[in-house]
């Protein structure tokens, strides 16, 4: 009776039995009164890896004997990942690795967070992490071991130095060939305002267009070119200073001006940024 009711013992225990890349505890220390089905249950891996991860040819376990819980070395393992990396966006540090684990707290983007061990769970990588002084599990594609790519400080700084430095020359009169306050032309009056905030750049129209690189999206500070007003071809520049509007020497006098504008618009040639 005794040999039979282990059988039907040792078979539930298979049916129920989470494979071990799902288990979190990598030893257990047998206490009084325990047996590998009682440790089966408390540690969700089967009777059958139980057995063969510890080199058990029967049943009998006795107690403080420690038993592994996880293997060794598998497939559904890797080697050990640690060192320091940053969020590449808001992360969610789980009590296991998988999503079917509670949430313990919330990384957010550009954060640090110390990696001392990983795990494979199907065709995912996870981390085991400690962040914000806890512990848990993040996936490691939302991880990087380099620095979060953030805007840098400096280009942002220059180019609000050049928008300003536009922005204080507005009313100036219009002079062809002008490159000071007493008049200027269109890349007289971008040459001045570049040169005031620390950068020297072509003189005229044509050679800011070759100094620069064309951009899709445009950003305050970028140049923005015209073509056939006064010749064919490039033949005006302004400086894009957000909102789809640009500030240039243009018309009678330094101004800021709409890209919606119906002549503007139709003489729209590019974007581009120093």
């Amino acid at each position: 009776m005794k040999k039979v009711a282990l059988s039907v013992l040792l078979a539930g225990s298979l049916a129920f039995g989470i494979a071990a890349n799902d288990a979190e505890a990598s030893t257990h220390k047998v206490k009084q009164g325990e047996s590998l089905w009682t440790i089966s249950q408390s540690t969700h891996v089967s009777v059958t890896n139980l057995k063969k991860w510890n080199n058990l040819k029967s049943d009998q376990i006795k107690p403080n004997q420690i038993l592994k819980t996880s293997k060794a070395s598998s497939s559904s393992s890797t080697a050990a990942k640690t060192g320091t990396y940053k969020t590449k966006h808001n992360v969610n540090i789980r009590t296991g690795a998988g999503t079917k684990y509670k949430i313990v707290t919330l990384a957010k983007k550009g954060t640090s967070v110390k990696v001392t061990g990983q795990k494979k769970v199907g065709k995912e990588v996870w981390y085991k992490v400690s962040v914000n002084g806890k512990n848990g599990w993040a996936l490691s594609t939302l991880l990087t071991k380099g620095a979060v790519a953030k805007k840098s400080t400096s280009n942002v700084a220059f180019a609000d130095k050049v928008v300003d430095q536009a922005m204080g020359l507005r009313g100036i009169p219009y002079r062809f060939g002008g490159t000071t306050i007493n008049g200027f032309d269109c890349s007289g009056f971008v040459q001045y305002a570049f040169k005031k905030s620390g950068k020297s750049v072509p003189r005229d129209t044509l050679g800011q267009y070759a100094a620069s690189t064309k951009v899709k999206n445009p950003k305050p500070g970028d140049l923005v070119f015209f073509q056939n007003t006064y010749r064919k071809g490039i033949s005006h520049v302004g400086i894009y200073i957000g909102n789809n509007k640009f500030i240039h020497a243009g018309g009678k006098k330094s101004q800021v001006t709409s890209l919606s504008n119906s002549y503007w618009k139709s003489k729209f040639h590019s974007f581009k940024r120093l």
